[in-house]
């Protein structure tokens, strides 16, 4: 045992901080579906809302990495419909977190991402598929994600359902999810240390000393997806997702 900025941690607790960190890093440079396996991995260490804050300024950190690799990837026609809901979801999930029991909210999340990954096996299936393109199909995906990225740190199924649903290129895809959750992240941070008292300057100094094993994530992300072909990346991103799914359900 041994504390470190106020942290009471055991050695294999920060080895689990490493590794999350890790994870997190090989999702925002490509390898969707890590982030979600690291969310009940952390909560399972240190609690399921303590652990929402410990893990932003993570994401944060690795959110600059994807963009200096992605930055000029993105597309920001699909960022612009995106955002004004997310930040709706993020003010509903602010307000009803305290009063979401914890088990019940995962099992929820596991069931909605199970059946998002059954809609993009579907949609992979159906090519000539029409996505829709209305304003309400927009809000719904927006507050979707806004509302589950607040509560768990969770919206990283929701996006890949939606940018699957675009049919990008591949670096389209980790270009406009690394912007969107940099935003979004960022405008998370206030609410958690105002609201949900969640993240205070130990928080962020003990995500600064998992800044290198962000870093390895990152590059790891970025050389396994320069591997896969645009189809073969598709459904490697599907079965990890589903990976993640059935972790969060294990958690559940």
């Amino acid at each position: 045992m041994f504390e470190l900025f106020s942290f009471h941690l055991t050695y294999p607790d920060y080895a689990i901080l490493l590794l999350v960190a890790v994870l997190v890093g090989m999702a925002k440079t490509g390898i969707a579906g890590t982030g979600t396996i690291a969310v009940p991995l952390l909560a399972l260490t240190f609690g399921s809302k303590a652990s929402t804050g410990l893990i932003l300024p993570i994401f944060i950190f690795a959110d600059f990495f994807a963009i200096h690799y992605y930055h000029r990837s993105a597309n920001w026609f699909q960022l612009r419909r995106l955002l004004p809901f997310a930040l709706v979801g993020i003010v509903i999930g602010t307000g009803v977190g305290d009063l979401i029991d914890d088990d019940l909210f995962r099992e929820l999340m596991a069931g909605i991402i199970l059946f998002c990954l059954a809609i993009m096996i579907w949609q992979e299936k159906q090519k000539e598929l029409t996505v829709p393109g209305s304003t309400w199909f927009i809000a719904i995906i927006g507050i979707l994600g806004g509302f589950t990225t607040m509560i768990g740190n969770l919206a990283g199924p929701v996006m890949v359902v939606y940018l699957l649903a675009m049919r990008l290129p591949k670096n389209q895809m980790i270009g406009t999810a690394a912007w969107f959750f940099l935003f979004i992240n960022i405008i998370k941070v206030p609410f958690h240390v105002l609201v949900w008292e969640t993240i205070n300057l130990d928080t962020f100094l003990m995500g600064a000393t998992l800044i290198p094993a962000v870093a390895l994530g990152a590059l790891m992300g970025v050389r396994l997806t320069s591997l896969f072909p645009e189809q073969t990346y598709r459904w490697f991103v599907i079965v990890m997702t589903g990976v993640g799914a059935i972790a969060l359900l294990h958690y559940a």
